[in-house]
C-alpha cells in the first residue's frame, strides 16, 4: 500500500500514471476558492494535462477553503502534499490518475489575512470560484444583490476579516488597488448563466457598499469572463477510498471520481494573461451564452427532472432513476417538448445527439451519483435551470405541464419523505423555511409558490399555479408512481 505524498511520485503503481512534471518549478498564479470535488476533477484536471506541456510552468493552482466544513479538505490536502486522484468511471472500466497542479491549500478560518494577501499579491493573475449558486448571494425572486444577508452585513463591518467570497475578493482588491496593482481576473466556473457577467454585477454591488471608488475602480479595469463547465461528479465516499486501496494499492484521503466525459468552454477575456487551455481541449470563444444555456436548459434541468421523483419513488442513484422506463419518458418529453424548442442553435453541436449522451451519460452505473447530491440546493438550482423555461413557455403560449411537474415532484420532495416513507435529506439553504412551508401546505402549492424571491411573477401566473396544484395533489392523494403515468398519459 502506497500513501499518497510528493514522496510516493517515483512508485506510483502499476496503472496509475501521475505527474510528469516538476511540481517545484510551477508558479502558483491561479487562485482557486472552494476546491471540492468538480474543480478537482475539471479544472484542476485541464491545467495538470497543460503541464505536461513544454513551457506552461507559469501557471499553477493554489486552492482556498473559505468555510469551516473545508477543513475535511484541508487535511486531506496539506496531508498528500496537495496530490489526489481522479477515478474516471465507467463500464469500460476504471481509469485512475494522480494530479498536480494545485501546489498549495490556504484554510482561510485558519488564517484570513495569509488568504487575504495571496490574493492581492501581483503573482496572483486569475480568481477562480467554484461556490456553488448559492455563493453569490442572489436575490432569486429579481436576480438583484441580497445585500441584507447577514454574511455581507458582516464582511461590510469586518473587512479584513471576512467570511464569504465577495468579502476577501473586496478586500484583496482594495490592497492591489493601494499598491497600484491591477486587479486580478476573476472567473467563475459554476453552473449559472452568464457566471462572469453575473459575478461581475454581484461582486461590484458588494464593492459599491464598501467603497464606491473600488467598484468604479474595478468596473474599469476588471474582467469576468463568462464560463461553461460539465463533467458529473459525484460525492467522494469511504468506498472511492477503499476502491482505489484495494484494486490499485493507493491510500488518498480525498480521492474524486468522475466520468470520462468533460467540457469546457470559455470567453477568451484576460487582460493578465491566461493558460493555454485550448491546447488541452477547452474551447475558447467570443460568446459563451449558447453553450451555456443548452447545457443549463438540457443537463441540469434534466438532473433535477430526474432526482426528485427519482427519490420519492426509492431510488438512490441517478443511473437507478433514468433507468426507470417512466422517469426516462418524463425526462426525454420534457427536454424534447418544453425545452428544445427554446433553444438557439450552438455552432458544432448537434443537439439531438446531446440530450442522448446526456441520457447516456446519466445512466453510467461505474458513476453511482446520488439523486440527493444532486437534489442539493434546489431552491438555487430550480429558478436558475427548470423556471426560465417555464417563463419563455408560458410567455409564447406552449406547453410546460411536465416543467410543472418537476417543480411539483421538487414541492413533494420538501416534504421530507418518500413514498415508502423513507427519509428524504434536504440540504438547502433556505431547508428549514421550505420544508415548513411544505408541511404546512401539502398539496397546495400556494404557500411554497409565494416565495417571490424564488418564483417572482410566477407566484402570480394563473395558468402556472394551475398546474402545479393539479401536478401536487395528484402526488399527495394518488402517490408518485400514479402521478407520473397520469401526466405522461396527457403528454402523449
Amino acid at each position: 500500500m502506497i500513501k499518497l505524498n510528493q514522496a510516493a511520485l517515483a512508485r506510483l503503481p502499476d496503472g496509475v500514471a501521475g505527474p510528469a512534471y516538476a511540481r517545484s518549478n510551477v508558479a502558483r498564479s491561479i487562485v482557486h476558492i472552494g476546491v471540492g470535488g468538480f474543480f478537482r476533477a475539471h479544472q484542476a484536471v485541464y491545467l495538470d494535462r497543460l503541464l505536461h506541456l513544454p513551457d506552461q510552468a507559469e501557471w499553477g493552482y493554489c486552492g482556498v477553503g473559505l468555510l469551516p466544513h473545508d477543513a475535511g479538505i484541508r487535511d486531506a490536502m496539506l496531508a498528500q502534499d496537495c496530490l489526489y486522484t481522479v477515478l474516471e468511471r465507467s463500464a469500460q472500466g476504471d481509469v485512475p490518475r494522480v494530479i498536480g497542479s494545485v501546489l498549495e491549500f490556504l484554510y482561510a478560518p485558519d488564517d484570513a489575512e495569509a488568504v487575504l494577501e495571496k490574493l492581492a499579491d501581483p503573482g496572483t493573475r486569475i480568481v477562480a470560484l467554484t461556490i456553488t449558486e448559492g455563493g453569490y448571494y442572489i436575490n432569486q425572486g429579481n436576480g438583484e444583490f441580497d445585500a441584507a444577508h447577514p454574511d455581507i452585513a458582516h464582511d461590510l463591518a469586518h473587512p479584513r476579516t471576512p467570511r464569504c467570497s465577495f468579502g476577501y475578493l473586496a478586500e484583496a482588491l482594495q490592497r492591489r488597488r493601494d499598491r497600484g496593482l491591477m486587479p486580478f481576473t476573476v472567473m467563475s466556473c459554476d453552473n449559472l448563466q452568464n457566471n462572469g457577467d453575473l459575478t461581475r454585477s454581484m461582486l461590484l454591488a458588494f464593492a459599491g457598499l464598501r467603497d464606491p471608488g473600488l467598484a468604479d475602480w474595478l468596473a474599469r479595469h476588471g474582467a469576468f469572463p463568462n464560463s461553461m463547465v460539465d463533467r458529473i461528479t459525484p460525492v467522494t465516499t469511504d468506498e472511492h477510498r477503499a476502491l482505489l486501496r484495494q484494486r490499485f494499492g493507493l491510500a488518498d484521503a480525498w480521492p474524486v471520481t468522475t466520468e470520462p466525459f468533460l467540457q469546457w468552454v470559455i470567453e477568451d477575456h484576460f487582460p493578465a494573461g491566461r493558460p493555454a487551455w485550448e491546447l488541452v481541449g477547452a474551447q475558447m470563444t467570443d460568446d459563451v451564452a449558447p453553450y451555456e444555456l443548452m447545457k443549463l436548459r438540457l443537463l441540469n434541468a434534466g438532473h433535477q427532472a430526474l432526482c426528485y421523483i427519482g427519490m420519492l419513488l426509492g431510488y438512490e442513484f441517478a443511473h437507478e432513476a433514468v433507468g426507470d422506463a417512466g422517469i426516462r419518458q418524463l425526462l426525454g418529453r420534457m427536454l424534447d417538448a418544453e425545452v428544445t424548442p427554446l433553444l438557439p442553435a450552438v455552432a458544432g453541436i448537434d443537439l439531438a445527439l446531446y440530450k442522448r449522451t446526456l441520457v447516456e451519460r446519466f445512466a453510467n452505473p461505474a458513476i453511482r451519483d446520488q439523486l440527493a447530491r444532486i437534489g442539493t440546493d434546489g431552491s438555487a438550482r430550480i429558478p436558475k435551470f427548470v423556471l426560465p423555461s417555464v417563463r419563455e413557455q408560458l410567455a409564447r403560449g406552449g406547453p410546460t405541464t411536465l416543467l410543472a411537474f418537476t417543480v411539483a415532484c421538487w414541492f413533494r420532495y420538501l416534504a421530507g419523505r418518500s413514498d415508502q416513507g423513507i427519509a428524504l435529506p434536504l440540504n438547502d439553504v433556505h431547508a428549514e423555511r421550505l420544508r415548513d412551508k411544505a408541511l404546512r401546505g401539502g398539496e397546495d402549492p400556494a404557500d411554497l409558490l409565494s416565495l417571490h424571491e424564488l418564483f417572482g411573477e410566477l407566484s402570480d401566473d394563473p395558468r402556472f399555479a394551475a398546474q402545479m396544484t393539479d401536478a401536487l395533489g395528484r402526488l399527495y392523494r394518488d402517490g408518485t408512481r400514479a402521478a407520473l403515468n397520469h401526466v405522461l398519459a396527457a403528454t402523449q
